[in-house]
């Protein structure tokens, strides 16, 4: 992943701000290939910054709801 406003060296020195990074660049602006990982995004859940339609659409998949 290439981003040329974050200096990621300096970033990656908070390994949770960069966790947090991170998981916001794959979900916002595309995977590139790679897979999200399940217990990093709910670990992170309340300080990730999402799109608010995608936020819906994982929080759906993270705690589907119960079915009666």
């Amino acid at each position: 992943m290439y981003n040329w406003t974050v200096d990621i060296k300096e970033l990656k020195k908070d390994k949770k701000q960069y966790a947090i990074w991170k998981l916001e660049q794959m979900v916002n602006f595309g995977l590139n290939g790679k897979k999200l990982n399940k217990a990093d995004l709910k670990k992170y859940w309340l300080q990730l910054n999402l799109d608010p339609k995608k936020k819906k659409y994982l929080s759906l998949i993270l705690w589907p709801a119960k079915q009666s």
